[in-house]
C-alpha cells in the first residue's frame, strides 16, 4: 500500500512541478524540478523497505535489454551526435534554407517547415530539433511580423509525431522497444506505416486549423548563415550516417545497439579532438555538448526504474495490465498510454507500461509495446505535460516572450492529437 501511495503522491508533485515550477534558479544555475522530486519519491520507497538496495542493483546491472543503464547509454549517445550537428550549425543552417525558400508564401513556409522537422527528426532526436528550431522561429517570426503560433505548433506537432518512424526518434522508443528485445529493422518494419499515417494526418489537420493565417502576407529579412569548418561537417555527418546504418544491421551482426551508439559517440569526441588540436582551433565545442547533454533524465529514469520494481513486486503492474484487457487490444493500449502520458510524462508512463506488459502472449505484447509507443509520442502534443520536450519548449516560448496559454494550448492538442493517435493505431492494426 505505501508504494500505491507514494507513487501517486510523487506522479501529483511531478504534475504540479511541471505547470506551476518546472525549474529553480541557484545564482547561476537553473535545475529542473521533475527529476530531484522523482529522485525523492525513489528515496522514500526505499527508506519506507517498499524494496532493498540489493533489488535495486540486481535490476540496474541486469543481463537482459530491461537494464535502463544500457538504454540511457544509447540514447545519450545518439543525442550527443544531434547535439554535436546543432554546435556546428547544421540544424541552423536548414531552419534558415526553410526559412528563406519559402519567400513571402506563408503556405510554403509550413509546408518546408513540416517537411525539413519531420526529416530530421526522424534520423536525429525530437527533443533536439525542437529546441533547436524553435527559437529560430520565434525570430523569424518576429521580423517577418507574423503569428508565430501555427508555425511553433507545427514544428512541435512535426517532430513528436515523425519521432515514432525509428527506434532512436524518442527515448521513450527506445526503452519500450529495447526493453522487449525488438531490434532496430523489426521496429522499423513495423512503425513505418502508422508513422506515414500519422505523420500525413497531422498535417492536414494543422494545415485546415491554420489555413486563414497562412494567407496572410509576410516579409523578412534573408539570414545568410553557412556552415564554416566543412571538416567538422563530414566528421558529425559521417558518424550520425554510419552509426544509423550499423543500427539498422546490428541484429545481424550480432551487436546490441548500445554497444554501437557508445562506440561512435566516443570515435565522434576523438576524431574531433584531434583535428581541433592539429589545426589549433578552439575545442570548446566539446565541452559545450557535454554541457548541453540532458543528464538530468539519469536520475530521473532510474528513479523510475526503482518505482517500477516497487509496483512489479507488489504486484501491481500485473494487475493494472490484465485491467485493460485482451479484446480491441491495440486501441486500449494506445488510449491509456495516450492518457497517461500526460498525467505522469511519456517517460514514467513507458517505464510503467514496460512492465505492464511482462507475462502476455507474444501477440499481444508486440501489439502492446507498439500502441504505447505511439501514445507516448503522440501525447506530447496533447498537453505540454506529456513530454519533457513540452516542457522545455514552454520554456523557450516564455523566454522569448510569446504566449501560448495552457487553454489554446490543450484547444489545439485536442483537434490534432486525437485523430493523428487514432490514424496512427489504424495503421499499426493494419501491419499487425
Amino acid at each position: 500500500m505505501f508504494t500505491l501511495a507514494v507513487t501517486a503522491l510523487t506522479c501529483l508533485c511531478l504534475v504540479l512541478s511541471i505547470l506551476f515550477l518546472p525549474s529553480i534558479k541557484i545564482k547561476r544555475f537553473t535545475i529542473s524540478t521533475y527529476w530531484i522530486i522523482a529522485c525523492l519519491g525513489a528515496l522514500v520507497l526505499i527508506s519506507l523497505d517498499c524494496i532493498d538496495i540489493s533489488e535495486i542493483g540486481s535490476g540496474l546491472t541486469a543481463k537482459n535489454t530491461i537494464n535502463p543503464i544500457k538504454i540511457l547509454v544509447l540514447f545519450l549517445s545518439m543525442t550527443v551526435q544531434s547535439i554535436f550537428l546543432d554546435e556546428i550549425g547544421v540544424f541552423r543552417y536548414c531552419a534558415n534554407v526553410v526559412l528563406s525558400k519559402s519567400g513571402g508564401n506563408q503556405y510554403k513556409l509550413f509546408t518546408y517547415l513540416f517537411v525539413a522537422v519531420s526529416v530530421l527528426t526522424v534520423f536525429t532526436s525530437n527533443d533536439i530539433i525542437i529546441l533547436t528550431f524553435t527559437p529560430f522561429i520565434c525570430y523569424f517570426s518576429k521580423n517577418a511580423r507574423i503569428n508565430p503560433i501555427p508555425y511553433l505548433f507545427t514544428e512541435f506537432v512535426a517532430a513528436n509525431t515523425w519521432s515514432m518512424g525509428l527506434i532512436i526518434g524518442n527515448p521513450t522508443n527506445v526503452y519500450l522497444a529495447s526493453s522487449n528485445g525488438i531490434t532496430f529493422i523489426q521496429y522499423l518494419k513495423v512503425m513505418a506505416l502508422p508513422t506515414i499515417f500519422g505523420g500525413v494526418s497531422a498535417f492536414v489537420i494543422l494545415f485546415l486549423i491554420f489555413r486563414k493565417n497562412f494567407s496572410k502576407p509576410m516579409s523578412a529579412e534573408k539570414d545568410d548563415f553557412h556552415i564554416k569548418d566543412k571538416v567538422l561537417l563530414g566528421i558529425g555527418v559521417g558518424h550520425l550516417s554510419m552509426c544509423t546504418l550499423l543500427l539498422v544491421v546490428s541484429s545481424y551482426i550480432g551487436f546490441e545497439m548500445w554497444h554501437i551508439t557508445l562506440i561512435f559517440a566516443l570515435s565522434l569526441f576523438a576524431s574531433s579532438f584531434v583535428y581541433l588540436k592539429a589545426t589549433k582551433k578552439d575545442a570548446r565545442i566539446l565541452l559545450r555538448c557535454v554541457n548541453r547533454m540532458p543528464w538530468e533524465l539519469v536520475p530521473f529514469v532510474i528513479s523510475m526504474f526503482i518505482f517500477v520494481l516497487c509496483f512489479d513486486k507488489a504486484g501491481y503492474s500485473q494487475s493494472f495490465g490484465k485491467m485493460i484487457g485482451d479484446s480491441n487490444f491495440i486501441l486500449k493500449e494506445g488510449v491509456a498510454s495516450f492518457l497517461i502520458a500526460n498525467l505522469v510524462n511519456n517517460i514514467p508512463m513507458s517505464v510503467l507500461f514496460s512492465s505492464m506488459l511482462k507475462g502476455l502472449p507474444s501477440a499481444n505484447l508486440y501489439e502492446g509495446v507498439y500502441a504505447a509507443i505511439i501514445g507516448s509520442n503522440i501525447g506530447a502534443f496533447f498537453t505540454p505535460i506529456g513530454a519533457l520536450a513540452g516542457i522545455m519548449w514552454s520554456g523557450i516560448l516564455k523566454k522569448h516572450e510569446v504566449e501560448f496559454k495552457f487553454p489554446s494550448y490543450l484547444k489545439y492538442g485536442a483537434l490534432v492529437s486525437i485523430p493523428t493517435l487514432l490514424a496512427t493505431l489504424l495503421g499499426l492494426k493494419i501491419v499487425l
